[in-house]
């Protein structure tokens, strides 16, 4: 049982770093857009910060794979409408 904790705790780490390094590579790139695209990129990758640090609650065990999972269905619910309203606007 404790092997399978520490491989979904590392997972989770994994997880989180892979996410950390996608906010790191975007984020330079804000500074070229103009300010409504800024915002909503920041917008975007703030989700995205919010789901990493879920994942780093899971490894440390704050939070259980169903409270990961609800946070994890949210950050993609608001992710979605994120990128739906960016294509009307």
């Amino acid at each position: 049982m404790l092997g399978v904790k520490r491989r979904r705790t590392r997972r989770a780490l994994r997880a989180a770093r892979m996410i950390d390094e996608v906010v790191d590579t975007q984020l330079p790139l804000l500074a070229a857009f103009d300010e409504q695209r800024r915002r909503r990129s920041a917008d975007y990758l703030a989700e995205l910060v919010k789901l990493a640090q879920d994942y780093r609650c899971f490894a440390n065990g704050w939070i259980d794979a169903a409270e990961l999972d609800r946070r994890g269905r949210r950050a993609v619910t608001e992710l979605t409408r994120l990128r739906t309203s960016s294509r009307s606007a």
